[in-house]
């Protein structure tokens, strides 16, 4: 082969590389390079702040401090005993929701510290909710607290845990193993929408398993109950789960669903439940079809359910690792219909939009190696 040959066929391979695949460009590439000139331009052409979006909503919010400080979650408590159903099971029934101000993983100067005292875990709770009260009017984002669905227009309270993590001691996701590494890169989200999250493409809530509450209110939950089974109804997406108590056997490894397979069984007042066989084409933070779920749900107040949660997969984390959340009991009336119409459409600006930046990105890399 001549040096012309072999010139034109490196050519045409580094052009195939950057064309064929549809996953080429980083997740970085495909970001507005001058956001943040874009947000400090619309911060300036504000009529509001965050400090006037707060004074707006101030008694609400100072009712709402005061109230919420009175109880505070202290995992070390003694619990109360479970109510029982009819049939002698413990009652879990209800609406529940499943939000925290803590963040999952311990902050890095809280290393050696996994419990706050009352004091700081009160004064934790009101920066966090002063902040979720004071909305920067120059980012996009729904009306939560128009609509009442802020965090702290919520029942949530102080809690002394530093992080959700309880398990490993540090309060941190375990490393991932080199595979994990590989598949959450492969799982960031880019220009195809085959790329595009679950919840995103209004196929699964956000609500997972395992259930890590999200940035705002949206983790509203019922559950009912009868001798056979548990059911957990989620509103995002109207995802429904079926504990079946009866204790037959999971599925067949072969039979792969978006919520995996559960199974379920009492623990004294703890509610066990087994998942596995989840799709393997499901993405949650590196992990796929070989995630093992384990969950327990504890009624330990007339209105605190505790939800625990271990994740185990050797093939995504180098240890398993395990969550706490106590969920608070919902006000009246419960769930609202859950439509992701405004998903469906603007799932189509936001690929117009990644697929605009891939073009700019692949452009860039042609001239860069002199392509024309």
């Amino acid at each position: 082969m001549n040096v012309g040959t072999r010139l034109f066929v490196s050519l045409a391979a580094a052009l195939a590389a950057l064309t064929a695949s549809p996953q080429s460009p980083p997740p970085s590439a495909l970001i507005n390079q001058v956001s943040e000139e874009t947000v400090e331009a619309a911060r300036a052409a504000s009529p509001h702040t965050s400090e006037s979006t707060y004074a707006y909503f101030r008694e609400e919010a100072e009712a709402f401090l005061d109230e919420a400080t009175q109880r505070i979650w202290d995992p070390d408590a003694p619990r109360e005993p479970s109510p029982r159903t009819a049939w002698g099971d413990p009652d879990l029934s209800g609406y529940w929701l499943n939000v925290a101000y803590v963040p999952l993983q311990r902050p890095v100067e809280l290393a050696e510290k996994p419990l706050y005292t009352e004091e700081e875990a009160i004064t934790a709770f009101v920066r966090w909710a002063t902040q979720d009260a004071s909305v920067d009017p120059a980012t996009v984002h729904y009306d939560w607290t128009e609509f009442g669905m802020d965090n702290w227009q919520s029942p949530i309270r102080p809690n002394l845990r530093t992080s959700l993590i309880v398990d490993p001691p540090n309060g941190r996701v375990p490393p991932l193993t080199p595979e994990g590494q590989a598949r959450l890169e492969q799982q960031a989200r880019r220009h195809t929408l085959e790329s595009r999250g679950l919840y995103e493409r209004c196929i699964q809530g956000n609500q997972g398993p395992p259930r890590v509450p999200f940035l705002q209110n949206t983790g509203q939950s019922q559950i009912i109950q009868t001798p056979e089974a548990v059911i957990l109804v989620t509103q995002a997406n109207s995802d429904v789960r079926i504990f079946d108590l009866g204790g037959a056997p999971h599925a067949p490894q072969t039979v792969r669903s978006w919520l995996g397979d559960s199974r379920a069984h009492w623990e004294g007042d703890t509610l066990v439940v087994e998942t596995t066989n989840f799709h393997n084409g499901r993405k949650w933070d590196g992990s796929a079809g070989g995630l093992h779920l384990e969950e327990r749900l504890t009624r330990v107040a007339q209105d605190t359910l505790l939800y625990e949660a271990t994740m185990t997969d050797p093939t995504t984390w180098e240890a398993p690792w395990s969550i706490e959340v106590p969920w608070p009991m919902m006000d009246p009336p419960g769930l609202f219909e859950f439509a992701c119409h405004e998903q469906n459409y603007g799932i189509i600006n936001v690929l117009r939009g990644a697929r605009v930046r891939a073009a700019e990105y692949e452009a860039a890399q042609r001239e860069a190696s002199g392509i024309e």
